[in-house]
């Protein structure tokens, strides 16, 4: 069974969308791609709040 964690790897910052990244199977860049261009157009704070909680809340893989 899969779980989704934080990369330790490949991490821009906190490792979150490299660990949505490896989960789906989608390459990281083009998540953080996606997540500047809807963090722009939605008004920066909703996503970056979202990131915030999910990096307290996805546990980094060890």
């Amino acid at each position: 069974m899969k779980k989704l964690y934080r990369s330790t790897k490949d991490k821009m910052v906190t490792g979150v969308l490299s660990g949505i990244g490896d989960y789906f199977a989608i390459d990281p860049t083009l998540l953080r791609l996606l997540f500047i261009i809807l963090t722009v157009l939605t008004g920066i704070f909703p996503f970056v709040i979202i990131y915030i909680i999910a990096a307290f809340i996805i546990p980094e893989k060890k």
